[in-house]
């Protein structure tokens, strides 16, 4: 880890802890607002407006806890990689298809999508637990909304 301009308020152990956990949801959240993006603009069939723009709040969230998340490494003193190259290769969620995607098969990928982006959450939640309380509370409330989103993309399911 290079010298950070950042002083820490975590022990070195505690803060490389926090670090690996904040990096990869970093990276899953922003991964999850690409593929809810690419998702948006391939929508089709039946119910598309409402799947569309359900899409759009899937993007919104995803970049509003980016952000959050980016600033609260910034803030333990670690520099956040948010490039393409970096999520790319190190993301935990699932491809997403290219092309048009009628909106069952769109609903399907993004609760499948959801699902691995909230296990990944709950084990990070594990994993801060001693390490960065503030971090794990980020993660909770990361947590909470996208459990609520994906209760709602699993009622279209049905």
């Amino acid at each position: 880890m290079a010298k950070s301009p950042i002083s820490s308020p975590l022990k070195d152990s505690d803060k490389k802890i926090t670090a690996a956990v904040l990096q990869s949801t970093l990276v899953d959240l922003i991964d999850l607002s690409l593929i809810a993006k690419q998702a948006h603009w391939n929508v089709v069939g039946p119910n598309f407006r409402s799947v569309h723009l359900q899409l759009d709040e899937l993007v919104s969230t995803a970049r509003t806890y980016t952000d959050s998340v980016a600033e609260r490494a910034n803030s333990i003193g670690v520099s956040p990689n948010g490039k393409a190259s970096t999520v790319s290769e190190s993301s935990g969620l699932s491809d997403y298809p290219d092309n048009w995607q009628d909106t069952k098969a769109t609903v399907d990928a993004i609760v499948e999508i959801l699902s691995e982006l909230i296990e990944r959450l709950r084990k990070s939640i594990d994993e801060t637990d001693k390490a960065d309380l503030v971090t794990q509370d980020l993660l909770i409330e990361i947590a909470a909304e996208l459990e609520k989103q994906h209760w709602m993309w699993q009622a279209q399911q049905q």
